[in-house]
């Protein structure tokens, strides 16, 4: 039995967690500053300086900024935000730009004086915005999470000014509360009125944009692509329906995405291949819910400790998360989900992240396969043990150590990463 305290601890970070967003987060991160400097500048900025994290600059370079007529990069993102973007609307700040504005747009990422510069931060999401207009000037300052905006200040006069620690600052629930067997009792036990909005809005937006995935022609196709070639088996059609997902919103897809854990893909990953299988298994809507609550609650567990931005993809956390959601439809013990996830950790980490693009998508479907693989060695009496490279005693302790991988091992990686995208694939 899970106290209540707790109960309503996961709770909230489901909500917290479980947000609306219309295209990829990190050029949607931007546009919001950039309306959000519109607005305290009181005006549309003649002249620009942005200085963004290197995490920042990677996820946004090669995406397509929806609601822009396909335009790509920080001066898209930024030119959306400034010109049509409504900040009330936060991740969705640019889900209403009409098309005839998309010249406009253009024109302005075009014709404006904008300074972008990779900034000299230890925060891996941070976002500071300089604007001026005649002889007034502003500066809107986002850290840690996409909609934190932490400074605002116009002609030298502070208007916001919020402390910064080493978490993410809109985070009201600490996640460290996170185990995975108390994940489990709550799935089993916690009463579905509280949640069922929450993950309705994410099976309906998430299944939605996968359908369009695999309509559509967007990015490499790779969901196509894995229908086309697989054997139409329901392993392969998981991959292929989250990897579509993935394929239309990192082409631009305008249609909204609930996130987890501030992205769109680990939104994508760890609810649609579970839905999928819900649906084969036959299972009811309520045995759906509670798989789901799994799933979610496992990907955030992984990325506590690893932070919203890293070199590590956030794909595999939320591939392994529907591993342990498939795990719960299939099974239902904690033993089962725990094996899952210690397998499926031990068979992708170490997987990059080289920014947000079409690539995502065959990482994905990666991803859910080692989700998928981890469950049948379980099944079939089969597992990776401890002192097995990262694997530890404990499915809670084997997570810790993803967190150090990601946080710590990685952290050159990423300067790599950054150095290889910004220097030499230009």
């Amino acid at each position: 039995m899970l106290d209540p305290e707790m109960k309503e601890k996961y709770i909230s970070i489901l909500k917290e967690e479980l947000v609306p967003a219309t295209g990829c987060t990190e050029p949607i991160a931007v546009a919001y500053a950039a309306a959000r400097l519109r607005a305290v500048l009181e005006g549309l900025p003649e002249r620009i300086r942005v200085e963004v994290s290197g995490n920042i600059l990677k996820n946004v370079k090669s995406v397509i900024v929806p609601n822009t007529g396909r335009l790509k990069g920080i001066r898209a993102a930024v030119a959306a935000g400034a010109v049509a973007g409504d900040a009330e609307k936060l991740l969705q700040v640019i889900s209403s730009v009409p098309s005839h504005r998309h010249g406009e747009i253009a024109a302005y990422a075009r014709d404006i004086p904008m300074e972008v510069v990779c900034a000299d931060t230890a925060r891996l999401l941070d976002i500071r915005l300089t604007g001026w207009l005649g002889e007034h000037s502003a500066t809107v300052h986002i850290a840690d999470s996409h909609t934190n905006i932490v400074r605002e200040e116009r002609d030298g006069e502070i208007l916001l000014d919020k402390a910064m620690d080493d978490t993410a600052g809109d985070r009201l629930t600490d996640q460290n509360v996170l185990k995975v067997a108390d994940i489990v009792t709550f799935a089993d036990q916690t009463e579905l009125d509280r949640v069922i909005p929450l993950l309705d809005q994410q099976i309906t937006c998430n299944t939605a944009i996968a359908e369009e995935g695999l309509k559509g022609n967007w990015g490499a196709n790779i969901g196509s692509v894995l229908l086309s070639s697989g054997s139409g088996d329901i392993k392969t059609e998981a991959k292929a329906w989250a990897a579509a997902g993935s394929d239309a919103r990192m082409s631009g897809c305008e249609m909204p995405v609930v996130i987890l854990s501030g992205s769109g893909n680990q939104g994508i990953t760890a609810s649609v291949p579970v839905a999928r299988y819900a649906r084969h298994l036959g299972a009811d809507r309520e045995k759906l819910y509670r798989a789901l609550l799994v799933s979610n609650l496992v990907t955030v567990h992984q990325k506590s400790g690893i932070g919203r931005l890293s070199a590590y993809c956030g794909a595999v956390s939320a591939g392994v998360g529907a591993g342990a959601g498939i795990a719960y439809l299939l099974d239902g013990s904690y033993e089962a989900i725990a094996h899952t996830v210690v397998n499926a950790v031990a068979i992708i980490s170490g997987t990059i992240c080289d920014g947000a693009k079409p690539s995502c998508a065959a990482k994905i479907a990666a991803s859910v396969d080692a989700g998928i693989l981890g469950y049948h060695m379980y099944q079939n009496g089969q597992e990776f043990k401890s002192g097995d490279g990262i694997v530890t005693k404990g499915v809670d302790n084997t997570i810790a150590n993803i967190g150090v991988l990601a946080k710590v091992g990685m952290r050159q990686t990423d300067q790599t990463i950054l150095s290889i995208m910004t220097e030499r694939c230009k």
